[in-house]
């Protein structure tokens, strides 16, 4: 288990990593950020769960997560 918290970590970091570039690349970096993250939000409000008893549950942890992940990221500096 520790092993897959692991993983699941750094994949974390890494789509943080990612979505930063992007962002980073784009002309209004936080619309961009606010954009996707809305995107996101929406995906996992619509997202097929199969084999579990408890949809909800997966869901609202899915839905904390991307939370996290984004309020990880900060506005870019005004250097």
């Amino acid at each position: 288990m520790d092993e897959l918290n692991g993983r699941m970590i750094a994949c974390q970091i890494l789509i943080t990593g990612l979505i930063a570039r992007v962002a980073n690349n784009s002309s209004d970096p936080l619309r961009f950020l606010t954009d996707f993250r809305d995107e996101i939000r929406a995906v996992v409000k619509g997202v097929s769960i199969a084999g579990m008893d408890n949809t909800d549950r997966v869901r609202l942890i899915a839905q904390q997560t991307v939370n996290e992940l984004f309020s990880l990221m900060k506005p870019p500096s005004s250097d």
